[in-house]
C-alpha cells in the first residue's frame, strides 16, 4: 500500500509539472514569436508566420531590423521616458496609497468611511470621461521648475506622473490587506508610545511585502502601457513614452520586422521589472511568512 501511495504521489506530481510546463510554453510562445520575427526580413517573416518556422531562428537572420528601428524613431528616448515616468509614479504611488490605506484602517478619524466610499466610487469612472477636463486644467496650472515659474504642464514629465500617483484601486488593495494584519501589534506599539509614523514604517511596512509587490505590478502595467494621456499632453519627442512611439512604425510603409524589433526592445524593461519583483516578493514571503 505504501508503494502504491508513493507511486500515486509521484504520478500526481509529474502531471502537475507537465501542466505547468505546458502553461509556461503557451505564455512564452508570443515572446518567442516576437523575438524570432524581429530577426527576419519582412518577406520571410510573413512567409513563416503560418507554420512553426515562425518560432525558430531559421532563414536570413540578422539584427538589421533593430538598426532600422533606431533610425526610424528615437527608441532609446521613448524607453527612457517610459521607465522614468513609470518608476517615479510607482514609487510615489506605493508610498502615498499605503499611507492612505494605513490611515483608513488604523487611525480613527471622523468621516473616514464616507471618504473611503467616495474614493472607491471613482473605480467605476472611466478615465476617458475626465481626460478633457483634466487636460484643460493642467494646461494652465503653474509649475516651479529650473527655469522659474511657468504656466502649463504640457510637454513635461510631471504632467504624466502627478495625475496618476494616487488611485482608488491601489488604496483599496492596501486597505483590504491592512485589515488582516494582527491588531494586537498596533495596540502594543501604541501602548509603548510609538507614533503612527513609527508603526507604519517599522511594523506595517515590513509585514506588507506581498501587497506592495502586487500593487507595484498593477501600477507598473497601467503606467507603462499609457497611450491616450501622453498622446494628449506631449507634442515633443523628448517626453513621449513607448506606446506613443509605436505609432512611428505605422506611418507610411509599415515594416513588420521593425515593429517586432521595437516591441522586443520595449518589452525588456517589463521583463526586468517582473524578474526583480519576483525575487523581492519571494524574499518578502520568506522573511515575513504567510498569514493565515
Amino acid at each position: 500500500m505504501a508503494m502504491i501511495s508513493a507511486e500515486n504521489r509521484g504520478l500526481r506530481l509529474a502531471t502537475r509539472y507537465a501542466v505547468l510546463v505546458l502553461i509556461a510554453i503557451i505564455f512564452v510562445f508570443p515572446l518567442v514569436f516576437m523575438l524570432m520575427s524581429s530577426l527576419k526580413p519582412d518577406q520571410q517573416l510573413l512567409e513563416d508566420s503560418g507554420n512553426l518556422r515562425a518560432f525558430l531562428p531559421v532563414g536570413d537572420i540578422s539584427l538589421q531590423n533593430y538598426w532600422d528601428a533606431f533610425k526610424r524613431a528615437p527608441v532609446a528616448t521613448f524607453v527612457f521616458n517610459s521607465v522614468l515616468v513609470t518608476g517615479v509614479t510607482v514609487v510615489l504611488s506605493l508610498l502615498l496609497c499605503s499611507a492612505a490605506g494605513f490611515a483608513f484602517v488604523f487611525v480613527n478619524w471622523k468621516g473616514r468611511n464616507t471618504l473611503l466610499a467616495l474614493l472607491l466610487a471613482t473605480l467605476i469612472l472611466p478615465f476617458e470621461t475626465i481626460a478633457i477636463p483634466l487636460l484643460m486644467m493642467v494646461a494652465y496650472l503653474p509649475w516651479l521648475g529650473m527655469e522659474g515659474l511657468i504656466w502649463g504642464w504640457l510637454n513635461s514629465y510631471h504632467v504624466q506622473i502627478i495625475p496618476f500617483i494616487a488611485d482608488g484601486l491601489t488604496v483599496f488593495l492596501f486597505v483590504q490587506y491592512f485589515k488582516d494584519l494582527p491588531g494586537e501589534l498596533i495596540e502594543a506599539a501604541r501602548v509603548e508610545g510609538a507614533s503612527w509614523f513609527q508603526i507604519y514604517r517599522k511594523i506595517v511596512m515590513p509585514l506588507s511585502g506581498p501587497i506592495f509587490a502586487t500593487a507595484a505590478i498593477l501600477k507598473f502595467l497601467v503606467m507603462y502601457n499609457q497611450y491616450l494621456w501622453p498622446l494628449m499632453v506631449t507634442q515633443e519627442e523628448g517626453y513621449r513614452p513607448v506606446m506613443v512611439g509605436l505609432q512611428y512604425f505605422f506611418q507610411l510603409n509599415v515594416a513588420w520586422g521593425e515593429v517586432m524589433a521595437y516591441l522586443s526592445l520595449i518589452t525588456v524593461p517589463v521583463l526586468a521589472f517582473y524578474l526583480y519583483l519576483q525575487k523581492a516578493f519571494i524574499a518578502s514571503i520568506a522573511s515575513t511568512g504567510v498569514k493565515g
